[in-house]
């Protein structure tokens, strides 16, 4: 005997023969109203988070150190506070230590940026290629960035040491004489810029590699066909496509070198770490908000350097942008 299968839309009676009674109108329009507050509302709630934390740990420090910037604050007297206006910025626009430390901070940014960047992006070229063992390769050239600060920083001080240091034996081994690396003023500035170097390079290679992977695999498949060798490929195709990326890596390794800290504090450490030296020959503006503030107790003219530095960053990341935004209309 064959048996019919209901469809879809066919109409089954409820059990008992009874229908079902309808849901209550005033139920009904008090759901539309919560779905439509839930559709609106729940993306407000999902960042909420982050600008909760932002505010409490980014927005509120920072607006709190500009308030002591136009204070008269002492480490030892923190809840007496004097109203100075703008007497702290004037006190570090007239310092010529801030100028030293700009120049410095300037000197050595320039020093580590371009060879890093350079050297990146020839590291992340060459890891494109098919090679044994590549991710070993793209971990070990990864671990310097692992590596802390403080680590790093220490090594580097017994390579650089005037006194038995391994730079200065290796020198006067091949016969080039004796170097005081810390105490040159731009022997100093080289031996930070090749720390800063060596921690970021690799950093900078798996963001140059990430970059020259999610390249069209067609654009070289044509230069190819056209008689292009990898040289004029690496110049014409991957080099322009790769723009966006080198910007950003600019603009990081930027900041970076605003904040310089630990590799000139730690150089040769101690009183001379903590002023950059004898001379302030490597003194960064980093090390000399931490003198003010920690050494000297001036919280007052610290902040102002720490909005100083906040500005100084808000015009290199302005000259960036016009950078990149003529790039981008002279590539049209």
């Amino acid at each position: 005997m064959a048996t019919s299968t209901p469809t879809r839309d066919a109409y089954a009676p409820p059990p008992g023969g009874s229908q079902q009674p309808q849901a209550d109108p005033r139920r009904q329009a008090w759901r539309r109203r919560l779905w439509r507050f839930d559709d609106k509302a729940s993306p407000y709630a999902y960042i909420a988070p982050f600008f909760l934390v932002f505010g409490a740990f980014g927005l509120y420090p920072l607006l709190y150190t500009g308030w002591i910037a136009l204070h008269r604050v002492e480490m030892t007297g923190l809840d007496r506070m004097e109203w100075v206006g703008w007497d702290n910025f004037d006190k570090i626009l007239h310092d010529s230590e801030f100028w030293t430390a700009v120049t410095n901070t300037f000197l050595i940014g320039v020093m580590s940026t371009v060879p890093q960047l350079l050297v990146a992006l020839g590291l992340a070229h060459l890891l494109n290629y098919k090679l044994r063992a590549s991710t070993f390769w793209r971990t070990v050239i990864l671990t310097p960035y692992a590596t802390s600060v403080a680590s790093a920083a220490l090594v580097f001080a017994l390579v650089f040491r005037a006194d038995g240091g391994l730079l200065n034996w290796a020198l006067e081994f091949v016969g080039l004489g004796h170097t005081n690396w810390a105490n040159g003023h731009w022997t100093s500035k080289i031996a930070i810029s090749v720390i800063v170097i060596w921690r970021w390079t690799g950093y900078n290679t798996l963001i140059y590699l990430a970059a020259i992977q999610a390249v069209p695999s067609d654009l070289y498949e044509a230069a190819s066909l056209d008689g292009a060798s990898r040289w004029q490929q690496f110049r014409k195709v991957t080099i322009p496509s790769l723009r966006p990326t080198i910007l950003f890596t600019i603009v990081i390794s930027t900041i970076g070198s605003m904040q310089l800290f630990g590799e000139p504090l730690l150089l040769e450490g101690g009183t001379l770490g903590a002023t950059g030296g004898n001379e302030n020959q490597y003194e960064t503006l980093s090390v000399y908000l931490y003198n003010y503030g920690w050494n000297l107790g001036h919280l007052g003219p610290a902040a102002a350097v720490a909005w100083a530095m906040l500005a100084l960053l808000l015009i290199i990341a302005a000259v960036n942008w016009l950078i990149g935004r003529f790039v981008r209309t002279s590539a049209v």
